[in-house]
């Protein structure tokens, strides 16, 4: 069977099985149509059912949470654990706790996942999971009380050579806290089945940093292949928690200007640009006082804010989506296009639609698809399950480099796989096939399981 007929053969099998689970279709149909150069050289993979195999988790799980809130009242809320691939390490993903949150957002991101892990060039397999819970507006024991109950029944699936959870939207540092303390009091052992920790108790440093440095680090390496650096460069950047924190913070180290962030509500422009300064006061408002962004304008008058608007209409050379997925649509595309975008890296999951990504493509700017800009977090929460092992703990300096170097290798890897398969600066390709690849490789070595 011709490659293409095979790859049209399983997207149906998968929407036939799958139904109404949209995002785990775009992002399962973005990989597969890259995978045509890799299928036509490698028949292997046809004859024994790798795409079958490959899109179909190998186990999910899905409980009930119940939980009592600050007026005695009972809730209950309704569980995930998508374990998608192990063929090249135990099961690795961040846990997410959302409203939006079902089974087929839970795929799609364990499907990501695999290919995301899989470049890191770590021994990490794919999962994700996560719940309809949503922690704004809870008080701290309300969190604590429903990430106990979470706790209870993800704990029997979880460990540090079997699945390792850690955080993503909805789960910092007090969530992780909350959870492991759980997790330890019911297991009575001490150990690295959860990554994200604080550094008093088993973290890494860079931990929570990681993503949005890593995402700089690999846009830093696209623009290395133009011969530029990023001094003097406006770099837009949505969301305003983790990720897009720590992506604003190196990207002034580096010399950029700054001028948005946003959350689900709008978009703040500050014509003088965020600062140091005023950075560490967005960090106060989202991470303790878990307030809005268009509190930015009270403090910084000169800022201005824009109700239900992404910050895709802000002029710059460079764009950072850090807030969720399909957050750049066509439209915002041709917008970033028209005001002078050429580099685009991808903080958060696949937040760039299908129209989007096909105007950065044929439009050949430096574009990072999510899976591989975005993988310096899982890099590090890989670190940590190294160091976690070994019970030692390593210098910030040492896990700042080890993560350089790994953003680096993810970069240079998609860019000559790219190249080998005739897809010249399509890292899109690249880290595909170079993620699928090897853990296709993988699974065949291993047999039918």
């Amino acid at each position: 069977m011709p490659s293409k007929a095979y790859i049209d053969n399983v997207m149906n099998l998968i929407i036939q099985r799958n139904p109404r689970e949209y995002e785990f279709h775009q992002a399962v149909k973005e990989v597969l149509e890259s995978l045509k150069p890799a299928l036509d050289r490698h028949p292997q993979y046809l004859e024994n059912c790798l795409l079958e195999r490959f899109t179909e988790p190998e186990r999910v799980i899905m409980f009930r949470v119940p939980w009592i809130d600050d007026h005695g009242k009972i809730q209950v809320n309704r569980g995930f654990r998508v374990e998608f691939n192990s063929a090249i390490g135990p099961y690795k993903g961040g846990l997410r706790f959302h409203p939006s949150v079902n089974l087929g957002i839970m795929k799609f991101l364990g499907f990501e996942q695999i290919l995301k892990n899989a470049l890191t060039t770590l021994y990490m397999g794919g999962a994700k999971g996560g719940s309809d819970f949503d922690p704004k507006g809870k008080s701290d024991r309300e969190v604590m009380h429903f990430c106990q109950s979470f706790m209870l029944e993800l704990y029997r699936h979880i460990g540090p050579a079997t699945d390792v959870p850690a955080g993503d939207i909805g789960v910092g540092a007090r969530e992780i806290g909350f959870l492991f303390g759980q997790y330890k009091r019911i297991t009575n052992e001490f150990n690295g089945a959860i990554t994200g920790k604080s550094l008093n108790w088993g973290g890494s440093f860079l931990r929570p940093e990681a993503t949005g440095y890593g995402c700089v680090y690999f846009a830093r390496e696209m623009l290395k292949t133009r011969n530029e650096i990023f001094e003097g460069k406006v770099c837009t950047v949505s969301g305003s928690g983790n990720v897009a924190q720590f992506t604003v913070e190196k990207l002034l180290q580096l010399g950029a200007r700054v001028p948005t962030l946003s959350d689900s509500n709008g978009t703040i422009y500050d014509p003088d640009g965020i600062n140091q300064e005023k950075l560490i006061w967005v960090k106060d408002l989202k991470n303790k006082r878990r307030g809005r962004i268009r509190e930015y304008i009270q403090k910084f008058p000169k800022a201005e804010y824009y109700e239900g608007k992404r910050p895709w209409d802000i002029p710059c050379q460079c764009a950072f989506p850090s807030a969720t997925e399909n957050e750049i649509s066509e439209e915002d595309a041709r917008t970033l296009l028209k005001n002078g975008c050429y580099l685009v890296a991808e903080g958060s999951n696949m937040p760039s639609t299908p129209g989007a990504v096909k105007i950065f493509l044929d439009n050949k700017i430096l574009y990072g698809p999510g899976k591989a800009a975005n993988a310096g977090g899982v890099a590090v929460s890989g670190l940590e399950m190294a160091q976690n092992a070994q019970f030692i703990h390593w210098s910030a300096g040492y896990v700042d480099t080890k993560l350089q170097d790994l953003m680096k290798e993810i970069h240079d890897n998609s860019y000559r796989t790219a190249q080998e398969y005739g897809y010249q600066g399509n890292l899109v390709v690249g880290a595909n096939i170079a993620g699928f690849i090897k853990v296709a490789n993988a699974m065949l070595e291993l047999g039918l399981v």
